[in-house]
């Protein structure tokens, strides 16, 4: 079943269409004054004007059309030409009842399902996460969940940073404590050792250090640069300590993740493509865009129309390495010749400070003929701010661990949680460890999502962790609010039934129900997860105003209680569809 708001657009669309109108004027939206009305129109006013008619004229020839409808209680024309709709009872209920029985709980497929890949993490190997890696995860995770909710063919790659500097400060850091490992022996034909030489603890020690050094010591960075170079070039020991490195990394990448319940299809790096770069550069030299230099390969990418400047794309640097620009064009043409199906689109969920790379290798992607630049997309984002307005830092001004930020969150959780008294008496340890888990994922993954996605915001922790106002925490209570009403009920004897519309608290909470489907077509459209946070707190608003209102459980009559529980039975059904798109794991019971 479509949504009341679709269905009346289309009425609406039809009626405009009857008078020789553009069906276009037809678009019907949720009223600004429920009070007054459900739904509007306000189309009437583009149509007469651009037909030579009068507004309210049109809107009466409309709204006299829309009052035919099965589904419409009302049609009236306010002010210059508006028109208010009021659906009936029976409409409301049918639509109820659709939430509560549709697989997709009132939501609809994407009218255009396309298939997409998602760029999104982007951890470097041998780097601990920081809280900067948060907002790449939660978005891109939530718009993986979400494009697949509604019929895209999406694959989700973490895309590994593991073919830069980093790697040959490791290498060089590694030979000045173990000079007699066999992977710095030149002459040596392998096979090399299966275990690692390093825990991911040594590669977060070493390579700050290395780094360090570099910064003040030109021979030392030009050693490491040198290390990059004999890497990329196929250096076998080298490539064996690179493999070792990534798998120590992932696996200390996963635990991260898992914790903000964060997952991806591939976890292809860099070094993946490594071997298609000179295949890549071919075919700019062939496409006669690729130019020497001062030694480096470069392409030019800038067009007379452009209002900045526009740096070339670097293919090859003076020493023979690649960079970024080199390895994300590379994974395009991987992409496109090596998924099945064909990527139609690639969206980068990477903060937006990295705008003028994107645009360079989005350029140059089409200059070369991989992919038409409008089909990649950047989804840029904000930073994560302290009090202070500035990136969130450590108190010692250090950048804040992402395993740090988890623990601090599951720790205030876990203290919520006792503040509150939410847990029952009879929970186990364990139980309420996975409820403080959840409480903490809620927080973190909620806190992040329901701000738009392009600005900055500030972390407060004592702030999302709270079970009252606009957080994660609030809407897991929310629905496990739900869970407890309904199986209280159930224990009670008394069961969900066909559900009745006959007052204002549950118009309003079905009105709230049918919007889902718009909020995740706005979401996925726009790529802004908080438009689907927005409407899950509006539908938990909505039902603690329909539960304050109403007897549900302790309602007299029989046949109103199993229509109040049905309508409970919807609610948690679309909340939980819902939460599990933003990534959030709702509890039993809490």
């Amino acid at each position: 079943m479509a949504s009341l708001m679709k269905d009346l657009s289309a009425a609406a669309s039809a009626a405009f269409e009857a008078m020789g109108l553009e069906a276009r004027w037809g678009d019907v939206r949720r009223s600004d004054k429920p009070e007054l009305a459900d739904f509007q129109c306000n189309g009437a006013m583009g149509a007469a004007k651009k037909a030579g008619k009068i507004p309210r004229d049109v809107a009466a020839e409309v709204a006299a059309a829309l009052k035919e409808h099965e589904m419409v209680l009302s049609a009236e024309v306010a002010g210059p030409g508006f028109i208010n709709i009021r659906v009936s009872d029976e409409a409301l209920a049918a639509r109820a009842e659709a939430v509560r029985g549709e697989k997709m709980s009132g939501a609809e497929g994407a009218p255009d399902p396309q298939v997409t890949v998602i760029d999104f993490g982007g951890p470097n190997v041998a780097k601990p996460m920081h809280v900067g890696h948060l907002r790449s995860a939660v978005i891109g995770d939530t718009l993986r969940r979400l494009l697949t909710f509604l019929g895209d063919d999406v694959t989700g790659d973490v895309h590994l940073g593991d073919w830069g500097l980093q790697m040959g400060h490791l290498v060089t850091e590694l030979q000045d404590e173990q000079p007699d490992l066999i992977y710095f022996d030149a002459s040596f034909e392998g096979p090399y050792p299966e275990d690692s030489p390093v825990t991911i603890d040594d590669l977060a020690r070493m390579y700050p250090a290395a780094s360090a050094k570099a910064k003040d010591d030109p021979a030392r960075l030009e050693r490491s640069q040198k290390a990059v170079a004999e890497l990329q070039a196929g250096r076998p020991g080298y490539r064996a300590l690179l493999k070792h490195f990534i798998d120590v990394s992932v696996a200390a990448l996963k635990i991260d993740y898992e914790f903000l319940n964060v997952h991806f299809d591939l976890w292809k790096g860099e070094s993946d493509v490594d071997d298609l770069i000179p295949e890549l550069v071919e075919r700019f030299r062939n496409a006669g865009i690729a130019e020497e230099d001062a030694g480096a390969v470069i392409v030019r990418i800038a067009r007379d129309s452009d209002k900045k400047e526009m740096p070339p794309v670097m293919l090859i640097n003076s020493r023979g390495g690649t960079g970024y620009h080199t390895t994300d064009l590379a994974t395009i043409m991987d992409r496109m010749e090596n998924l099945k199906p064909v990527p139609q689109r690639m969206l980068y969920v990477v903060d937006q400070r990295q705008a003028l790379h994107f645009e360079q290798v989005f350029r140059a992607a089409e200059m070369v003929g991989l992919i038409d630049e409008g089909r990649l997309e950047h989804i840029g984002f904000g930073t994560v701010n302290g009090p202070d307005g500035k990136p969130f830092k450590t108190r010692e001004g250090g950048v804040l661990r992402l395993a740090d930020l988890n623990a601090m969150a599951l720790e205030e959780a876990q203290k919520k949680i006792v503040e509150a008294g939410k847990l029952p008496e009879d929970m186990g340890a364990e139980e309420r460890d996975q409820v403080a888990a959840n409480v903490a994922l809620a927080a973190l993954r909620f806190s992040d999502l329901m701000n738009t996605r392009t600005t900055n915001y500030v972390f407060d922790l004592d702030k999302f962790t709270s079970f009252e106002g606009k957080t994660g925490p609030y809407l897991l209570y929310a629905a496990v609010r739900v869970k407890s009403l309904l199986r209280r009920a159930e224990a009670d004897g008394n069961k969900a039934g066909d559900i009745v519309i006959g007052h204002d608290a549950e118009r309003a909470l079905v009105l709230q129900l049918d919007h889902f489907a718009t909020a995740c077509l706005q979401a996925r459209e726009k790529r802004m997860p908080h438009v689907l946070c927005e409407h899950l707190y509006n539908l938990a608003q909505a039902f603690s105003s329909f539960y304050a209102a109403l007897p549900i459980a302790a309602e007299s009559d029989d046949a109103t209680r199993a229509s109040r529980l049905g309508l409970a039975s919807a609610v948690l059904k679309q909340l939980e569809t819902g939460l599990d798109l933003l990534g959030i794991r709702v509890p039993e019971r809490m």
